[in-house]
């Protein structure tokens, strides 16, 4: 931090994907590093920053890890409404409605023991 701009942080998760976020005052850039987002995954993660009516006045960088490309998108979104919540409290209510607070907490189910799958059991026969 060169000049002493105010930074904030955010953190997303969505299955086994992180996304750390650093939203900064600027132009509008969006940078998750070696990971390239399309222009229709790109509208999906500014999404919190058009109900916030900030599209344009921040620079987005994150750092993602792990999940797979929705996953990390859905991550990316949440690190993003995280941050904004710190800049200004007020859009916590109008981000949670639209749903973009709510952090979807599914993961995948571990194998078991002599099952396939973490359900799937072998099929019987009877004879």
């Amino acid at each position: 931090m060169k000049n002493k701009e105010k930074t904030y942080y955010g953190v997303g998760r969505r299955k086994s994907a992180i996304a750390r976020v650093i939203l900064t005052p600027g132009k509008g850039t969006l940078n998750t590093g070696k990971w390239k987002l399309t222009k229709e995954d790109e509208q999906f993660v500014r999404e919190p920053l058009l109900l916030a009516e900030k599209n344009n006045e921040f620079d987005i960088n994150a750092k993602i890890i792990g999940g797979g490309v929705s996953s990390r998108l859905v991550a990316l979104r949440l690190g993003i409404a995280r941050a904004l919540i710190l800049l200004d409290a007020e859009l916590k209510t109008v981000l949670r409605k639209s749903g973009l607070l709510t952090r979807d907490d599914r993961e995948k189910e571990r194998k078991k023991p002599g099952l396939r799958r973490a359900r799937r059991a072998p099929q019987w026969a009877k004879r």
